[in-house]
């Protein structure tokens, strides 16, 4: 018991570790500075190690349970499809169009009506009445709405799906690798892929701690300084789009995805 207890601690330690990944924490910067709400930065962690989860437990279970083998040229595609990722999330950060899309898939705070009653005097004294006319305040989101519905209500789905998506291209990248070492070193199936899953929860964890650090300067530079905020989304997309430039050449020349010299290993 006490072997399987801290067997689940390390691996959650390990997956804390394994967020502070760079090309993790870059992606997950170009999305930062579009939240909102400081509690959004939060939510963007765990919503990225949740895309991550799902995709690095698909892979461990196809080599875990059903032996599935990953062939170089596919790996190289997995690890390939970040570098893409980044490439484009850089574009769109330096273009601006992560900005567009941002604006026109997320709800503007939902408003309320409210009748109010004023008096508006007709005439004499004896024709005096009352006309009731409705106001329109916005108050956000309705405080009553709980669970997946406030959530969408208060960010909509694209705030919300964007970092399980980049998490589920992120996932592809090292996943195999997670999986072989957890099948070199357990056994048991049900036990490897037990820590399989306390792994992924671990990096869920490091992310949403990690983006809620990261995200501070962001939203206070958008809270305060239009000026910084321009500043900070410049650096983010040029370091994402440097990033995904270097790791397009690494993959494509030197680990020869390109040329057909395949020299790829897990990792």
């Amino acid at each position: 018991m006490t072997q399987l207890l801290a067997l689940a601690g390390f691996g959650f330690l390990l997956g804390m570790r394994h967020a502070t990944d760079a090309d993790h924490v870059i992606a997950v910067t170009t999305i930062l500075n579009r939240s909102r709400r400081f509690a959004h930065t939060t939510l963007i962690g765990a919503l990225w190690g949740l895309g991550h989860t799902i995709t690095v437990v698909t892979v461990g279970v196809l080599i875990i349970v059903f032996n599935v083998v990953i062939a170089p040229a596919v790996g190289l595609a997995m690890e390939f499809a970040v570098a893409v990722m980044l490439i484009g999330l850089g574009i769109l950060n330096l273009t601006g169009g992560l900005r567009g899309i941002t604006e026109r898939l997320t709800p503007p705070a939902p408003l309320h009506g409210h009748d109010h009653e004023h008096a508006h005097a007709h005439g004499e004294p004896p024709e005096d009445h009352a006309h009731g006319h409705a106001h329109v305040h916005g108050h956000g989101t309705d405080p009553h709405l709980g669970g997946v519905t406030g959530l969408v209500a208060t960010f909509g789905w694209y705030q919300l799906l964007r970092p399980v998506a980049v998490g589920l291209v992120h996932g592809l990248a090292g996943s195999a690798a997670v999986a072989l070492l957890v099948l070199a070193t357990i056994q048991d199936t049900g036990t490897a892929l037990a820590y399989l899953v306390i792994f992924c929860l671990g990096v869920a964890a490091g992310m949403a701690v990690l983006t809620t650090v990261i995200g501070l300067p962001f939203w206070i530079a958008r809270a305060r300084s239009a000026q910084i905020n321009r500043w900070l989304t410049i650096g983010s997309g040029l370091l994402s789009l440097a990033f995904g430039l270097y790791l397009a050449y690494q993959i494509g020349f030197v680990d020869g995805m390109f040329t057909g010299d395949f020299t790829w290993e897990p990792a």
